[in-house]
């Protein structure tokens, strides 16, 4: 039994295809679903409004970080107890919510990271655990935290923490800004091992080597400004 409001918040970019199945698990673990659209070309809008979700539409794709930015901000405005970041791709698996949010209202903790690489499955391509691990690496660095997965978008985060990390960095740079404005607050951040399965989908290289770039970015910005 749940004991306080969760809501789950889902950014979502032409997911037409998926996003209907991951609103249909995701509401058998919390009390309200909220999608923001960025600027989807496909169905997606209308997919998500089939399964009753609450939706904010942006009128362009303006990117992961600005989806976030948008559903922080009403979350702000909602009595729930604990929220849940989740990809609306199918990458994550819903019923580990809960995993993620006992933490969160036994008030253990204020953010809860689910790693893909804490369970011993994992079946991250090479390319991008590269990728991962050298960003979660830096992060440390600058950070001095010893975390495993900071790329992770299944977060589950309290109402404090909502407020306090709110991201401003439009592009993928968001979920290390998360992390780094967390650290700054003072707020207890652990992670939760969460399994990850992936659909064959890839990002094109121009623009992967672009979404490093941006994240490396969101790491040294706030050390070397």
């Amino acid at each position: 039994m749940r004991t306080g409001m969760i809501v789950a918040l889902l950014p979502a970019f032409n997911e037409e295809k998926r996003i209907a199945a991951v609103i249909d698990k995701t509401q058998e673990f919390v009390d309200k679903v909220i999608v923001c659209d960025d600027g989807s070309t496909d169905a997606t809008y209308e997919k998500a409004a089939e399964c009753g979700a609450e939706i904010i539409r942006h009128k362009r794709n303006c990117g992961y970080g600005a989806a976030l930015h948008s559903l922080f901000t009403r979350a702000m405005t909602l009595p729930a107890r604990a929220f849940v970041t989740i990809d609306s791709d199918g990458q994550h698996d819903s019923s580990y919510i809960p995993k993620l949010t006992v933490p969160i209202l036994g008030e253990e903790a204020d953010v809860v990271i689910g790693s893909r690489f804490l369970l011993g499955k994992d079946s991250t391509p090479a390319h991008r655990r590269i990728a991962i691990k050298l960003i979660t690496g830096l992060c440390d660095v600058v950070t001095g935290n010893e975390f495993t997965d900071l790329q992770s978008g299944f977060r589950a985060y309290s109402a404090r923490a909502i407020a306090l990390t709110c991201p401003t960095r439009p592009g993928m740079g968001a979920s290390t800004e998360i992390i780094i404005k967390a650290t700054k607050s003072r707020l207890r951040v652990r992670e939760i091992g969460v399994p990850i399965y992936y659909n064959g989908d890839r990002t094109p290289p121009v623009e992967s080597a672009r979404q490093f770039i941006d994240v490396i970015n969101s790491i040294l910005f706030p050390f070397l400004s």
